[in-house]
């Protein structure tokens, strides 16, 4: 019996090595994305953590949404320490031909801080191994870094970024950046916390953006809008929490930013909304 069971677990492994090499050699078929897709988010170099997350972010059913296929030139924008789209990312564009890129801390400005540097440098480290991840490749990512050349991208991410441009001031400039290093028909994939329909404060200081202000955001950098998905929707969320968004999953603040933890702070409310309400939307670069 011991056996039997043994040499099941040894088929199930083979089977899954075999379905992740079959991904990383067939290139532009419709199914070979599919199981590209499959196979890099069910990956075992994906933590337990990062996947207990897919339940709340879907990102099989985001990424079809926003029109994620083979061979794609791929830019994500300010991944963070915790890269959760990078693990997905990455490792389909290596299966599939494509090429991945991210943003990280612009080297060439000596204002930017050694933390900054540090977490780039931790990010390249995480994704060295070739063999799995292809050849990732970071960009300087600044208001007056130099970018890639114009058309170099197919797909670009923007998770949760949004109101970070806001609270530069900065959200002109990154959207007019992203434009011109898209091709022509490119596609600009959004995802980010949604505040209630109403006025839009421009620093966005609770996480939370109007879908409304990101459209006309959007579409005023000269990107069309092409769809919206409920995909990430959560009616749980009231969006009225202490901390703002980040007193949810998975940041889970107990006091503001800075202050130690409240070891007092009842979570339970918080837990149980789980991860934000968030837009999810598909624009694209006009041909």
């Amino acid at each position: 019996m011991k056996q039997s069971i043994r040499f099941l677990m040894l088929g199930a492994i083979s089977a899954s090595m075999m379905l992740f090499a079959a991904c990383a050699t067939s290139t532009g078929s419709t199914m070979s994305g599919t199981r590209a897709l499959r196979a890099a988010v069910d990956g075992d170099w994906r933590s337990a953590e990062s996947k207990a997350r897919d339940a709340a972010r879907h990102p099989a059913e985001s990424l079809r949404f926003w029109g994620l296929r083979p061979g794609m030139t791929i830019l994500e924008v300010n991944p963070g320490a915790a890269s959760w789209w990078t693990e997905i990312l990455a490792p389909y564009a290596r299966m599939t031909g494509g090429k991945f890129y991210a943003t990280g801390a612009d080297l060439d400005d000596p204002r930017v801080s050694e933390s900054a540097r540090k977490e780039r440098a931790a990010f390249e480290e995480k994704y060295s191994n070739a063999e799995l991840y292809g050849q990732v490749k970071v960009i300087n990512w600044s208001a007056t870094s130099v970018l890639p050349p114009a058309n170099t991208f197919d797909f670009v991410l923007v998770s949760r970024a949004f109101h970070g441009w806001m609270r530069l001031g900065a959200t002109d400039t990154y959207l007019k950046r992203v434009f011109d290093i898209l091709k022509p028909g490119g596609i600009l994939a959004i995802e980010q916390h949604r505040a209630n329909p109403g006025a839009q404060d421009p620093k966005a200081p609770a996480g939370y953006v109007t879908e409304a202000y990101v459209v006309e955001q959007a579409e005023k950098a000269g990107f069309r809008l092409q769809a919206k998905s409920q995909v990430n929707a959560n009616k749980r969320d009231t969006k009225d929490h202490p901390f703002g968004v980040w007193t949810l999953p998975p940041t889970r603040l107990t006091a503001p930013f800075g202050k130690p933890p409240d070891p007092t702070f009842d979570r339970s409310k918080y837990d149980a909304i789980g991860e934000s309400d968030r837009m999810t939307l598909r624009f694209a670069k006009p041909n």
